[in-house]
């Protein structure tokens, strides 16, 4: 018995129109049509002719650099993903959590990075949607360390904005004081009365030589364009790397500070800044070690934890990874 018959089936031969058949033609919307349908042609018996070893690593090469182009652009101006490297913000989000950043609030930018190597581009930025708010989970661009002009590796960081430009900031027995109104810890923060405060420690706070604590801080406000600073003898020194940061050299002579070159006694600030600090009170690197930030350091704020598990187990020792996933905090908000 019979239940069919099995034909081989040649391919079908894919000709493609000539420019002359096209050319010929009158009808302006057809010969559009036709130059339309010989395109597809084409590119259809691109794909079913049998390519060379070369020719696939071309095609594959071009597929993997269109991809990147594709993730750099999103990553840019719409979204971007963040993992939280330090427990600066604990308890509000854990170290190895994997946050979703809105980067379209704080104003939109051409790729700042070169996805997985890390390599920072040159980068335009669209007007902002809102300037940083106090209460604010900002990721920015890391300004670098208090004495370092410009970071030593480019990083981005994730801490809560406390103050803005024009904002006077005061920290006294650790409660945070804003325009003389006290901020109260974010629900989540925490204080840790295990880490002592070292003897050390007003040498280590900026601006270097004010003799400012982590627990006793200011007051001192957070520059504002056009706002004048006053520069003399006895503290010029705390505003050299703001200055220079600023694109500007300034210098001291023992009598006079000088301002690229010019004698000044007062400098006036190019850019908005807002002060950092991690909810994680007493265990956070920010903006009472290494200085303010740029408004145009913003990147962007996260919105929710997709991921989250212990970024320091190994990924070869794929059981304890498995067993640090924690996926109570996916689909936790950030605020």
């Amino acid at each position: 018995m019979s239940f069919g018959k099995s034909k081989d089936k040649k391919k079908k031969e894919i000709i493609v129109l000539s420019k002359e058949e096209i050319t010929a033609e009158k009808n302006i919307l057809k010969k559009i049509w036709l130059w339309n349908k010989r395109r597809r042609q084409i590119i259809k018996k691109k794909r079913e002719e049998p390519q060379t070893f070369v020719e696939t690593v071309i095609s594959w090469t071009k597929t993997l650099v269109g991809a990147v182009i594709v993730v750099m652009i999103i990553n840019g101006l719409v979204i971007a993903s963040f993992v939280v490297p330090t427990g600066s913000m604990e308890k509000t989000v854990m170290t190895g959590d994997f946050l979703f950043v809105n980067k379209f609030i704080y104003g939109p930018s051409s790729p700042q990075v070169i996805p997985f190597l890390n390599i920072p581009l040159p980068y335009f930025r669209l007007p902002a949607f809102k300037k940083p708010e106090i209460g604010d989970v900002i990721v920015f661009i890391y300004p670098g360390d208090r004495d370092d002009i410009k970071a030593r590796e480019f990083q981005y960081y994730l801490k809560r904005c406390v103050a803005t430009a024009g904002d006077s900031l005061l920290v006294k027995d650790k409660k945070l004081f804003v325009n003389g109104k006290e901020i109260p810890l974010a629900p989540k923060g925490q204080y840790d009365p295990s880490i002592a405060l070292s003897p050390y420690n007003k040498f280590e706070t900026f601006p270097p030589g004010r003799g400012f604590t982590r627990d006793i801080y200011g007051p001192i406000r957070i520059p504002k364009k056009d706002d004048i600073i006053d520069l003399n003898q006895r503290n010029w020194r705390e505003w050299e790397i703001f200055i220079k940061r600023e694109g500007h050299d300034i210098s001291f002579d023992g009598v006079n500070v000088y301002i690229d070159n010019k004698p000044s006694t007062k400098y006036t600030v190019n850019r908005d800044y807002c002060f950092g600090m991690g909810d994680n009170r007493d265990n956070s690197a920010d903006s009472r070690y290494w200085g303010f930030i740029p408004y145009e350091n913003l990147v962007g704020t996260p919105i929710i934890v997709y991921w989250s598990w212990d970024t320091n187990a190994p990924l070869f020792n794929i059981v304890e990874k498995i067993k640090s996933i924690r996926l109570t905090r996916v689909g936790n908000l950030i605020h």
